[in-house]
Formats: structure tokens, sequence, C-alpha cells
């Protein structure tokens, strides 16, 4: 019995000690509370839309579309997170940024034009440049000048939404290819999301980045203990200039998506609190918002829990405007459950009902 009680609590600490658990158990919670609420929640049906080209619908699909551009965006916050023990609350702004540059060169400076000014792909590159810019003035305060990367970033959180309307004459340009919109939307004959297809390949370029590179782990050196990693040959400031680019580009990618949804931008509302959603999935993945070591797939994941709680919340009839106190409560109860006092006093009680166990058995 003795055996049994070890291996049961032994068990137990692996599961909870799991960066995974916390996501996953957020994600099961959701499940339970719309199927008691409403088992249609869980149902997809293939249709057709305008076009008459084939599509999948449901809640589901929906977590999937939206969650992918969030899951997009959270990885480069993580490794930021993990870089500079802060976050960039200008990823927002700096999608308006890119998005707005992005419309500049495909409708060529006109706000109604009837052919584009240049080929898609040329406008992603240059809203990629700009994005990247972006993150490099972001991480050149950061790691250069040591300022605190929320203090860092407030300035572009501030000034980038109206960059982004003086870019278009604080117009707003709409794309006359209906080609645009796919990335957004349906490729026709493709009844899954383009944002599902763009997301994984960005899961397999950090996967391999990864893997066949010291970034991971320069990251977490970087965030754990800066000077050390100084004395072991690696530069704190470069890695902590190059986790903002990285995101600068994730930017760019989600920018992509936001503006051909509707193949145009309004500077005020586009990507509006994304930067909340985007640093509560790397905290919801259990990655310590202090910087040092963390989890890319508890963060991707995460940020479909957020997703997840986001549609639930529109399900329930939850105002727009009163999402952010919902998600507010979130942070308070992941905060909580992080703090030490808190960690050190679940280990107590671990410790003592460990030993109840083995005095019954």
């Amino acid at each position: 019995m003795s055996k049994t009680a070890n291996k049961d609590e032994s068990f137990f600490k692996k599961l909870v000690g799991n960066q995974l658990f916390i996501p996953i158990l957020a994600l099961l919670l959701l499940a339970v509370i719309n199927l008691i609420n409403d088992p249609g929640f869980f149902k997809i049906t293939l249709g057709t839309n305008n076009a008459g080209n084939p599509v999948l619908s449901g809640y589901l699909v929906t977590i999937l579309d939206y969650g992918s551009e969030l899951g997009i965006l959270a990885i480069g916050m993580t490794l930021v997170t993990a870089a500079s023990g802060g976050q960039d609350i200008s990823v927002g702004a700096t999608i308006a940024i890119a998005g707005s540059a992005m419309l500049r060169v495909l409708c060529g400076g006109t706000s109604r034009p009837t052919e584009l000014a240049a080929p898609i792909i040329v406008a992603f590159l240059v809203a990629c440049v700009v994005g990247m810019l972006c993150g490099a003035f972001n991480g050149m305060l950061v790691a250069v000048f040591k300022i605190q990367p929320m203090i860092a970033t407030l300035i572009l959180f501030t000034a980038g939404r109206s960059i982004a309307a003086w870019i278009n004459n604080n117009e707003l340009p709409i794309v006359p290819d209906p080609k645009f919109a796919y990335f957004g939307s349906f490729i026709p004959g493709i009844p899954v999301p383009t944002t599902v297809f763009i997301v994984i390949a960005c899961i397999i370029v950090i996967a391999l980045v990864l893997k066949f590179t010291n970034l991971g782990l320069y990251t977490q050196a970087v965030g754990i203990n800066e000077n050390s990693s100084r004395l072991n040959g690696i530069n704190p400031t470069f890695i902590k200039f190059l986790s903002f680019v990285i995101l600068g580009l994730c930017v760019a990618v989600a920018a992509l998506i936001k503006v051909s949804r509707l193949s145009t931008i309004n500077y005020s509302v586009i990507a509006k609190d994304i930067e909340m959603d985007a640093i509560l999935a790397v905290a919801l993945g259990g990655n310590a918002l202090s910087g040092g070591k963390f989890n890319m797939w508890a963060s991707i994941l995460g940020a479909y829990v957020i997703q997840f709680l986001t549609t639930t919340l529109y399900k329930f009839n939850v105002q727009s405007d009163a999402l952010a106190a919902y998600k507010a409560v979130v942070v308070i109860v992941l905060v909580v459950f992080s703090a030490p006092t808190v960690r050190d006093y679940m280990k107590q009680l671990t410790k003592k009902v460990a030993p109840a166990k083995k005095e019954v058995a």
C-alpha cells in the first residue's frame, strides 16, 4: 500500500508540476462549462460562403481562426518575456503601423484604387520590415538604454496608432483585389481557415529555430541571470534586442491576417487590447513573467485557451467592453497562484497530506 501511495504521490506531483497542466485544466474547465450550457457549442458544420465555396463553421472553428493570430503573437511575446523579464504593451499599436504600411504599398497612396499598386508579397515584406523596425526600436530602449520593457514600449503604445494614421494621411484605403482577403478568411476550395495554416507554418519555423539553434538556451540564460550569461560568453544586449525584433516579425504576420479580414484598416480599433491577451497567454502557459525558463508550446496553447474564454464570454452575451474585466479576474488568479507565498503554502500542504496518506496505508 505504501508503494502504491508513493506512486500516486509521485504521479500527482509530476502532473501538477507539468507546465501544460494549468492551460489544459483551464481548457477542460471551459469545455465542461460549454458542454453543460449548450452541447451545440461543439458542433461543426460544412456550408458555403457568399462566393459559394465550402467552409467550416462553428464556435470551435472560430476559436481556431482567431486564436491563431494570438498564438503567433504569443511566440514573440514568450521570447521577449523570457529574455527581458518584461512585456511589450505596444503590440496592438505596432499591428496598426505594420498594417497601415502594408496598405500604403498595396494601394499606392490612394484610398480607392482600382488595382494593386504592388504585389501582395512585396507589401507583406514591407510590413515585416516595419514590424521589425518597431521591435528594434523597443529592443534598443530595453537592451541598450536599460529601460524597463513596459515603460519602453509605452512610447509606441501611445503614439503607434497616430503614426499608422499618418502613413495613409488618415484615410482608410480599401484593397481592390479579393485574393488579399484569403489570408484572413478562406482559400477557395479549402474549408479550413487560412489562419490555421499560417500559424502551423509559424510553429514549424520556431520549432526548427529552437531545435537547431541556441536561441532558446541563450534566451533562458539571459532571463535567469544576465551577468552570469555574460561571463559565459553570451551577449545579453543582443539576445534581448533579437527577441523584440522577432516579436516585431510576429506582429507583421498578425497584421497581415488582421488587415486582410476586412481588406482595410481602422486605426483606433484594429487589434485593440490584443497585447493583454498575448501577455495573458504567456502567463497562462505557466511562464514566469519575470523572465527565465519558458515553454513555447504552453504559451501557444494558452493563446487558444484565451480565445476559448473570449468566445465563451461572447456566447454568454457578455458585452465586448466588459471582456477585459473578466480577463482581469484570470490575471489575478494566475498572479496569486504564481506568488512565492502561495507556492510555499501549497508545498507545505502537499507535505502534510502525503504523510497522512502513508499513515492510512
